[in-house]
């Protein structure tokens, strides 16, 4: 039985509330994964920068829609920015952790000695940068609220009911810090405003509840929105981001139809008026001095690149735009369609960071220098703007998955590689395990004890995830499971359980021992030749973790034949032309089998696609036989 409990006194909104229970419950029952009930908001912010200070004024409504099944009494807004101040949490991180990012520290010791100082917390009042809300109203009354950091809390006049759309109006100014992380003023390569994190944003509400995670390393989880952005800046700055101009003709830079007039207004500044439909996010960067490039793709996509103006990036910049198309046709074959009209690739920020369809990369004299950035940064558009799993708690589903078709991707295209996994990547997981830095996957990405152990465990780790899987059901499984759970789950936050889900129904292969050893533990896979006599031979696990195993045997008289040992707890097999034999329960350290004939050598996974941290005792060659 479903009861709905509100406080609400007024019987229509109780009805109407009542009456989207009834239906979001029917909807879920009558289709597959409909549960997955999202809230939304409509952003239409009007902005003014003040570039030559940094600072910035503006106004926000917000319109915000209750789709879960709770009644709301609170709401909780992002203000990052907050975050690059002396003593922030960010600071404090930094300064705790034994191996702070380069970029956010300098060393006042030496390459032996390091000592690391958070620049930070160097940071003068005119150098940092700070969200304020000045003003905040609930439908149109003012309402309580407070700042709490990065997190501005917000005590509701009124509940949101289910079903309920509410509107907030808000006033706000900002400063663009020093550029320290990600966003900020003057990059390393010149870039005048990186624009990310900006703005007052308001915070996930999911099954789970409120997301209002404090802004202290990591990446992000949001709210699906549409965005009415409008921008007032100097006119000689371009401006490129998320959304589609709506003004190209009043700004010209490279956005204008170059066979009508332009219409640009009198005064110092340009307006830009930007739309962005159905995106987590809205990011902008700006500077006088970028070329503005634009790609219009085979498939309808516009891919515009923003750089410096300067000829030591001209090179790598022009060579990266059609190696873009082909990524972007690799990823909408292999992972899903992509949905917007539009991509940038914009010089700004620090390494490389994903937002809403856009990146921000740094760097470019050599195209080696962004190419692995730029493939990487394109596929997160799938995995995290679109999937949008919850990054401070499945950092490895988004970090992971990027990682291994970004891998695959380049490989294909840059390398005139086979584009088929590889277990060159495994390097990073098995110095983790060697040097006792791992943790569970599970961990809250920023309280991992060392960045080291988050960037294996998210990236690499993550990766191994997939690269594994095709180990256990198969390639063509595991090509089909990625396009399964894209379509099934895109715009809907999906988690872990649901990847393992999709990998069940695609090859019949049950994995909830695969997602549980390889996220929630840090056991290790270790596998080993115990004997060999004639033709029996015998295997152990020597380490915690179960695994099917492929077996490839040289008889003595040369000849070779593969075999394959399911696992039990899978309850059923991958593809394979190798002989099926008997499966291996967990529970049982060794494992014996007779082949056809007296064996000369042993191998387990030629492939090596399994995570085995000791290949040592994975072949066992007969000495005799051999010699």
């Amino acid at each position: 039985m479903f009861i709905l409990r509100t406080q609400n006194k007024n019987p229509m909104k109780k009805l109407l509330g009542l009456l989207f229970l009834i239906t979001t419950i029917i909807t879920s029952a009558q289709n597959n994964n409909d549960c997955y009930w999202q809230q939304h908001a409509d952003y239409k912010m009007d902005v003014d920068i003040d570039a030559e200070n940094y600072q910035y004024k503006g106004t926000q409504e917000l319109a915000y829609t209750n789709n879960s099944l709770d009644v709301l009494n609170t709401a909780f807004y992002h203000l990052f920015f907050n975050a690059f101040q002396p003593n922030s949490e960010m600071d404090a991180r930094l300064q705790a952790v034994v191996d702070p990012d380069s970029r956010m520290v300098n060393n006042i010791g030496t390459k032996t000695n390091p000592i690391f100082e958070s620049r930070i917390a160097k940071l003068k009042p005119n150098e940092i940068g700070y969200l304020k809300v000045l003003s905040l109203n609930q439908n149109g009354k003012p309402v309580k609220y407070n700042t709490e950091g990065t997190i501005l809390k917000v005590i509701l006049n009124e509940a949101i009911q289910p079903g309920e759309t509410v509107k907030f109006e808000m006033t706000f100014e900002g400063q663009v810090p020093v550029h320290i992380r990600r966003a900020g003023r003057n990059s390393e390569d010149g870039v005048a405003l990186s624009m990310a994190q900006w703005y007052p944003k308001m915070a996930e509400y999911d099954f789970e509840g409120w997301h209002a995670d404090p802004y202290i390393a990591r990446e992000f989880h949001g709210v699906w929105a549409n965005f009415d952005v409008t921008l007032h800046i100097d006119k000689k700055f371009t401006v490129g981001g998320t959304g589609y101009l709506q003004n190209p003709q009043e700004v010209g830079h490279g956005y204008e139809d170059k066979t009508m007039p332009l219409k640009l207004p009198k005064g110092k500044k340009l307006t830009w008026h930007f739309l962005a439909p159905n995106v987590l996010d809205f990011t902008w960067a700006a500077d006088p001095n970028y070329v503005h490039d634009i790609l219009k793709t085979s498939n309808g996509t516009a891919l515009h690149f923003f750089y410096k103006n300067d000829e030591k990036y001209a090179k790598a910049w022009k060579e990266i735009q059609p190696l873009t198309e082909k990524a972007l046709n690799y990823f909408n074959e292999n992972v899903g369609e992509y949905p917007w009209k539009q991509y940038s690739v914009i010089q700004g920020g620090d390494g490389g960071m994903e937002y809403a369809m856009c990146t921000l990369v740094a760097g470019g004299e050599t195209l080696n220098d962004i190419a692995g950035t730029v493939y990487h940064e394109l596929a997160h558009t799938w995995f995290q703007h679109i999937l949008a799993t919850n990054e401070s708690k499945h950092s490895w589903m988004d970090e992971g998955f990027t990682s291994y078709i970004s891998t695959l991707a380049s490989s294909l295209i840059m390398e005139g590689g086979d584009g088929k996994p590889k277990a060159k990547g495994y390097r990073g997981y098995f110095y983790a395990v060697k040097n006792g830095i791992e943790e569970p996957l599970t961990t809250h990405a920023d309280r991992f004890n060392t960045n080291t152990a988050f960037s294996i465990g998210s990236y690499t780790k993550g990766s191994m995830f997939l690269s594994q899987l095709n180990y256990i059901i198969g390639e063509e499984n595991v090509q089909k499971t990625l396009k399964k759970y894209f379509e099934d789950f895109k715009f809907k936050h999906p988690t872990p359980n649901d990847i393992k889900r999709t990998a069940e129904k695609v090859s019949g292969i049950q994995l909830g021992w695969y997602l549980n050893e390889w996220i929630e533990t840090t056991h290790t896979i270790d596998y080993a030749v115990a004997k060999v006599e004639g033709n029996v031979v015998t295997l152990a696990r020597v380490g915690q973790m179960p695994m099917p195993i492929d077996v490839a045997i040289t008889y003595i008289d040369d000849s070779t034949e593969n075999f394959y040992i399911p696992l039990r707890m899978m309850l059923g097999e991958k593809p394979t032309n190798a002989t099926l034999i008997k499966n291996w329960s967990w529970a049982h350290p060794t494992y014996t089998f007779s082949a056809s004939k007296e064996v000369k050598k042993v191998e387990i996974d030629p492939s090596q696609l399994m995570a085995d941290i000791d290949r040592n005792n994975n072949v066992f060659e007969n000495q005799e036989v051999r010699n």
